[in-house]
């Protein structure tokens, strides 16, 4: 008798330690923020980079104004295929937006159907992005040619590795990640919402850094 009381009282005491460990507000909204913890986190990363790239942008304005002469970007780089990019990095930010709407309405077959089309954005991102690195490179143009390079490879090289960053995490969503829709929906589809915010900044960042470096 004394032995069952041993066991079910352990048995308690690990059903509490079990509770006690239990991350909250993964799925509801915190009182305080008024949003979950998967979201506050995401925000404050991305105000992180913010200040990374925020320092890239003013160094480019830095070194731009006070050089006597600056190279043309329409005129040193290949407009026709960054232009294409920009286009492949908004439509990939429209399938993450229907992605995380679907799952919201229990469609997981159109939900998984726009992550992989995202996914599928970002390859061809990174295709054309290599594409446009070989005829730079082609053309005798490195990042020690002059500061105009330097500034240009190191933003889209940084901003393609961001990229390629988001492909992985949609690809480990499409594989072995999946299976939460399963036991965990509404935390499933909170994971989408964030990394969705994820990429959303990063397209923002190309909207910037296609005209800044392309048409000014």
């Amino acid at each position: 008798m004394d032995g069952h009381l041993v066991t079910a009282d352990a048995h308690g005491h690990a059903a509490a330690a079990h509770h006690d460990f239990e991350i909250p507000f993964t799925v509801h909204p915190r009182p305080d923020t008024g949003i979950y913890n998967g979201k506050l986190g995401i925000w404050l990363f991305l105000a992180s980079e913010v200040m990374l790239f925020g320092a890239l942008f003013s160094s480019l304005i830095l070194i731009r104004t006070s050089a006597p002469v600056w190279p043309r970007g329409w005129e040193e780089l290949h407009v026709v295929p960054a232009t294409v990019n920009t286009a492949v990095l908004i439509l990939s930010s429209v399938f993450v937006v229907l992605a995380w709407a679907n799952l919201r309405l229990g469609n997981e077959k159109a939900g998984r159907g726009f992550i992989a089309a995202t996914l599928l954005c970002g390859f061809g991102f990174m295709g054309i992005k290599a594409y446009e690195y070989s005829l730079s490179l082609g053309h005798g143009h490195f990042p020690k040619t002059n500061n105009f390079f330097a500034i240009y490879f190191t933003m889209t090289g940084l901003h393609g590795l961001h990229v390629l960053g988001g492909m992985i995490v949609f690809a480990y969503f499409l594989g072995p990640g999946w299976k939460m829709w399963h036991t965990e929906r509404a935390r499933f589809t909170n994971r989408i919402e964030i990394v969705g915010l994820y990429w959303h900044f990063v397209d923002l960042v190309w909207i910037f850094l296609f005209p800044t470096l392309y048409l000014l």
